[in-house]
């Protein structure tokens, strides 16, 4: 399923439920206050050891981004893991560099294949990039949204 926020109610709402047989492979949502180059505020992937609730807030620190544009634009995706206070079990975990392969694995290859059956829909993937490129992604795209 694929939810967005509807930017006249700020409502999350159901946008479509996908046709692939995927799953989301970690938590996905938005940061607020954000605004990239397909519109949209920053995708982010939340990591987190258990599910969370759709619609909830959780404070998350970056530790990278996955490069990423498609049919609307720019669409790169911020990933994240809840903050150290939240969840310790993960605190060893400061950079992309630190996620274990088969993640990464997993979260590039949903992205490659999620819209494969949706017509006219596209998705380039540029790779990963580090803690530093993720920060550069948020502080990009509150500019963005401050100058609107």
């Amino acid at each position: 399923m694929k939810y967005e926020v509807d930017k006249d109610t700020q409502c999350l709402t159901v946008d479509r439920f996908m046709k692939t047989a995927l799953q989301y492979p970690a938590n996905y949502g938005y940061v607020p206050q954000t605004l990239c180059g397909d519109g949209d505020p920053l995708d982010v992937l939340v990591i987190t050891p258990e599910p969370l609730v759709p619609g909830c807030v959780i404070e998350a620190r970056p530790i990278g981004l996955l490069h990423m544009s498609d049919e609307a634009g720019q669409d790169s995706k911020l990933l994240a893991l809840p903050t150290e206070k939240a969840c310790p079990l993960l605190a060893g975990i400061q950079d992309i560099a630190d996620v274990p392969e088969l993640e990464l694995a997993r979260i590039k290859h949903f992205f490659e294949r999620y819209k494969d059956l949706d017509e006219g829909k596209w998705v380039k993937l540029d790779g990963y990039g580090d803690k530093a490129a993720a920060i550069a992604e948020i502080e990009d795209s509150i500019r963005i949204y401050n100058a609107q």
